[in-house]
């Protein structure tokens, strides 16, 4: 079952043309993930799905329902959710301020409880900053507080971007274990991520964009050993 389709989406900033016809596919409880070079379209990507640039062309379909031209609002509402780049947390407000913000769409509140709690026990190290403000955070612990807050809003589909970004490896570990731990709980995830290698390691499915346009798809244990992916992307020159 596909959750979320693209269907031949192209999107602008003024005169410059960031993504060409493009069109991928998100499985129900699958990672995907998108790689490709600065200025490919990977993040104009995830802001067209969450509503934030409004596509020229093409059509966004989640659930059989079209959401070209929502508002990010409405997107909230229906729990495609996404995490920035650069963490992007509160700093003059606290870790649990923060996390309350994430489920400001709900009205569950018994539900959002029981979800804070989940996060919590995702994160320990959020645990024991709750009442810490949030700029004072380590990268690291930003980060967490990034992904426990789009948590915090019961996604269906979470769009990661650039988890690892600025992150020392031992962190970036912990954190490729915790996406793999929400992807087990039935969350669709559509990943952007700078390392390709991580990225294919935890990936169903991958896209890789060049110039706006899809350059090469297929299965990430695949393409992992494609010689043009392992040449541009890894590293790997044998």
């Amino acid at each position: 079952m596909k959750v979320l389709k693209l269907e031949n989406i192209s999107a602008s900033y003024g005169n410059i043309e960031a993504l060409r016809n493009i069109s991928l596919e998100i499985p129900a409880g699958s990672i995907i993930t998108l790689l490709g070079a600065n200025g490919a379209g990977k993040s104009t990507t995830l802001k067209v799905i969450s509503g934030v640039v409004k596509p020229t062309l093409g059509k966004l379909i989640y659930q059989e329902e079209e959401l070209t031209g929502k508002s990010p609002d409405q997107i909230v509402k229906i729990r495609v959710i996404q995490c920035p780049e650069n963490r992007q947390v509160f700093p003059q407000l606290t870790v649990l301020e923060n996390l309350q913000i994430g489920s400001y769409t709900r009205r569950d509140r018994t539900a959002v409880k029981e979800d804070l709690q989940k996060v919590l026990a995702m994160f320990p190290r959020l645990k024991e900053r709750l009442a810490q403000f949030a700029g004072t955070l380590s990268g690291g612990e930003q980060q967490m507080l990034a992904i426990g807050r789009a948590l915090m809003a019961a996604p269906k589909v979470l769009l990661l971007d650039e988890p690892s970004l600025g992150l020392a490896p031992i962190i970036v570990k912990e954190i490729f274990e915790i996406i793999r731990n929400i992807n087990q709980t039935g969350t669709s995830i559509l990943l952007v991520e700078q390392n390709a290698n991580l990225a294919l390691s935890v990936a169903d499915y991958a896209y890789i964009l060049e110039n706006g346009r899809v350059a090469l798809a297929g299965k990430a244990s695949e393409l992992k050993k494609d010689h043009r992916v392992r040449e541009l992307y890894l590293g790997v020159t044998s």
